[in-house]
C-alpha cells in the first residue's frame, strides 16, 4: 500500500496549537496509509531587523511551499488573535501565489484548527477566516460533525468549523479529553477523506 503524507501545519506561541496539532497527527496517523507532516512557521517583526534561525531550535521544522503540493490534505492550525489567524500563519499564505496559479491545492481536502485565551475569544471567526484562503485554493473543507459526540457535551473547546482548546488566560491549560477526542476525529477524518479522493 501506497503511504502519502498529510499536512498539519501550524503556528503557535504558548504550545496549546502545537498539542492540538499532535493530537490531530495522532488521528491522521491512526488511519493506514497515511502519515502526518508536522510543520510550523515562523514568528515575524515589526522590526525588520530581527530574524529568526533558518531552523527552529525544538519542534517541527518550518514549512516550504512544496510541503503543499506533496501533500494530499491539510490540517492548518493558528491561536485566535482578535478573530483571525495569527501575522505569522498570514503572512504564510499571502506567499502562495505560485501555488495558487498552478492549482496546486485544487481538490485536497482540508481542515482547520486553533486555541484561544477565554472561552468566548473569537475562535469561531478564526476557523472561518483560516478557511477563506483554502477555498481560494480550491481545497475542499472539512468540518466536524455532530455524530462527534463530545461536540454536545465539551466545557471548553469544540465548534463543528473545527476543533478548538481554551487555553485561559496564562495560555498553558492542558488540552482536555473532549478537545483530544475531537482533535484525533478530526484528524482522522481528514486522513479518510484525503484517501478516498485520491484513489478515485
Amino acid at each position: 500500500m501506497s503511504q502519502y503524507d498529510i499536512l498539519v501545519l501550524y503556528y503557535s506561541r504558548s504550545g496549546s496549537t502545537r498539542d492540538l496539532a499532535r493530537y490531530i497527527a495522532e488521528g491522521i496517523e491512526s488511519v493506514p496509509g497515511v502519515n502526518a507532516r508536522l510543520r510550523t512557521v515562523p514568528a515575524i517583526s515589526a522590526v525588520t531587523e530581527a530574524t529568526e534561525p533558518p531552523v527552529p531550535s525544538d519542534g517541527a521544522p518550518y514549512a516550504e511551499l512544496s510541503d503543499l503540493k506533496e501533500c494530499i490534505g491539510l490540517a492548518l492550525g493558528s491561536p485566535t488573535r482578535f478573530g483571525n489567524m495569527a501575522a505569522p500563519m498570514k503572512y504564510f499564505w499571502d506567499c502562495t501565489s505560485s501555488e495558487w496559479l498552478s492549482g496546486a491545492l485544487i481538490g485536497k481536502p482540508a481542515c482547520v484548527f486553533t486555541s484561544a485565551g477565554s472561552l468566548h475569544g473569537g475562535q469561531e471567526t478564526t476557523l472561518l477566516t483560516m478557511m477563506i484562503p483554502l477555498l481560494h485554493h480550491g481545497m475542499i473543507i472539512l468540518g466536524l460533525p455532530y455524530s462527534e459526540s463530545d461536540l454536545m457535551s465539551t466545557n471548553s473547546g469544540g465548534s463543528p468549523y473545527g476543533v478548538t482548546h481554551h487555553a485561559r488566560s496564562h495560555g498553558n491549560e492542558p488540552i482536555s479529553i473532549e478537545e483530544q477526542r475531537l482533535a484525533k476525529a478530526q484528524g482522522k477524518r481528514l486522513a479518510q477523506t484525503a484517501l478516498r479522493l485520491i484513489q478515485s
